[in-house]
């Protein structure tokens, strides 16, 4: 949680140094044409910063550890039923017009606290009812992007890729009371398929388009031994204006849901390594973008 805190201010300040920047520019004694504030326009390449604010809705969330476990609840029984505070940074490089790198990193750690109402059981643990329980699902997220745009005009984009992906995450069930746990850690990447599209009014305001996703299930296709089914859709609507020539803010809406259903190889874990795992999420931001 104090990572989380940390990136929120250290966001915050970048953010906040950009709009002075932007105000300082526009209010300056002489009038200033600036095509960007980060990049020469002759360059091979050309940045972007994007830093978003805002909150996540829980929509649907429920788990289950082991093969005879519980399926446990999130938003009904573990306090997953609020709001939660959402942020995002990434740098996005266009190299000669046409192709363009992302690096992404999302932080995603819902911490709660609930008593249950009856027996849970999560890796042959079982947390007895009316125990208090400290709750944390972590699923921060890294990724690196590929992009080809097939729209050859440089105020809008059509663009098509694959992503890098890769997961931190940290599930763990604790009592209150510190006697009892059970936690899950996992370090993974995953491939991911990409869209990105951009199309402006001409007076400044646009609209844009983000989908990274990606499904497969069976054994051959996961490289598992046994059967698995596991999916990612991180996908969201924007609209935006361009407040000067170097700086544009939006609105963005998104849904950051998926999950596995399967069992671990060579599982080292309490329970057999079966996971039923499935989130549905909503976020409303408003984000700055640098050029």
């Amino acid at each position: 949680m104090q990572g989380i805190v940390r990136f929120i201010k250290v966001s915050t300040f970048i953010a906040v140094t950009i709009m002075i920047l932007a105000i300082s520019e526009s209010f300056g004694s002489e009038p200033v044409m600036l095509k960007s504030l980060i990049n020469k326009p002759d360059n091979w390449y050309q940045a972007q910063l994007s830093y978003e604010l805002g909150f996540l809705d829980v929509l649907d969330h429920t788990i289950q550890f082991g093969s005879n476990g519980s399926v446990f609840d999130y938003v009904t029984e573990g306090s997953q039923n609020v709001l939660f505070p959402f942020s995002r940074i990434s740098a996005d490089v266009k190299l000669k017009k046409r192709h363009s790198l992302t690096f992404l990193i999302q932080p995603f750690d819902l911490q709660t606290r609930a008593i249950v109402e009856r027996d849970i059981v999560i890796d042959n643990q079982t947390f007895p009812a009316n125990t208090p329980l400290d709750l944390r699902y972590g699923f921060t997220f890294y990724r690196l992007s590929y992009l080809y745009d097939f729209w050859k005009a440089d105020d809008r984009e059509l663009g098509f890729g694959l992503s890098f992906q890769l997961r931190n995450a940290t599930i763990e069930f604790a009592s209150s009371d510190g006697e009892l746990l059970r936690s899950n850690t996992n370090v993974g990447p995953v491939p991911i398929f990409r869209f990105r599209m951009k199309y402006p009014f001409g007076n400044g305001f646009w609209i844009g388009s983000e989908v990274d996703g990606f499904y497969a299930s069976g054994k051959y296709i996961t490289g598992s031994e046994n059967d698995f089914e596991g999916a990612i859709l991180d996908a969201s609507f924007r609209t935006g204006f361009e407040l000067t020539n170097y700086l544009d803010g939006f609105l963005n809406i998104r849904y950051i849901g998926g999950g596995a259903n399967g069992t671990e190889n060579n599982y080292d874990g309490y329970g057999d390594g079966f996971t039923d795992n499935w989130l549905k999420t909503m976020s409303i931001s408003v984000g700055l973008t640098l050029k």
